[in-house]
């Protein structure tokens, strides 16, 4: 049996994978994403059709700043989401449109959304959401140095507050309530690993 917590080389992963043995088809074509099936052949010969949403990039934005009191705060969002049906309080975030750097993005979209321009934008991160269906990836960026310069420019069908929470209590309330969304989960573990080198960004 092999070491599941072995850390081995690549090699040692050939028999896990899986190789495709026709072209993806798609079946459905969306405003924001494509699924296509795809069939493919394991190391030991079995054979399975598989789904994969074909999504754009994604970007998020960790607004970060400090109060007149000097306290840490975020920038966050409250909206309506339609997959679960709920309001939820999340970062800016949006797509990535066709040719555009993410940094870009992620500038355009924290503009559009909160009205604020950034003097620092620092990369944190770029995961794949879900890994188990999904072939895009997501950049999480810490934003620093806000300066509000605009109103909203929001999409048609966009419809979201701005406002600014302490730290300390997204820290403490995400995964629970309002704060139930995955993605912003992936976000806030790339800034705690950014605090455990910078902790004034706690404080």
């Amino acid at each position: 049996m092999k070491d599941p917590f072995a850390l081995g080389s690549a090699g040692d992963l050939v028999h896990l994978r899986w190789t495709d043995i026709e072209d993806p088809r798609i079946v459905y074509r969306g405003p924001i994403f494509d699924v296509c099936t795809i069939k493919r052949i394991s190391s030991d010969g079995r054979i399975g059709d598989f789904v994969k949403v074909l999504s754009p990039e994604w970007v998020t934005a960790i607004p970060w700043y400090r109060n007149e009191e000097g306290r840490a705060m975020f920038v966050m969002e409250q909206q309506f989401r339609h997959g679960s049906s709920t309001v939820t309080r999340e970062f800016p975030s949006g797509l990535v449109e066709k040719g555009e750097d993410p940094k870009d993005a992620v500038l355009r979209e924290l503009l559009e959304e909160t009205g604020n321009r950034a003097k620092k934008v620092t990369l944190l991160g770029n995961v794949n959401p879900n890994s188990a269906f999904m072939s895009n990836r997501t950049s999480f960026f810490l934003i620093e140095g806000l300066d509000m310069v605009a109103g909203q420019h929001l999409d048609m069908n966009e419809q979201l507050d701005v406002l600014s929470l302490p730290v300390t209590e997204v820290i403490g309330q995400m995964g629970s309530g309002m704060y139930d969304n995955g993605i912003m989960m992936i976000a806030l573990g790339f800034f705690m690993k950014e605090a455990s080198k910078h902790p004034q960004l706690l404080q």
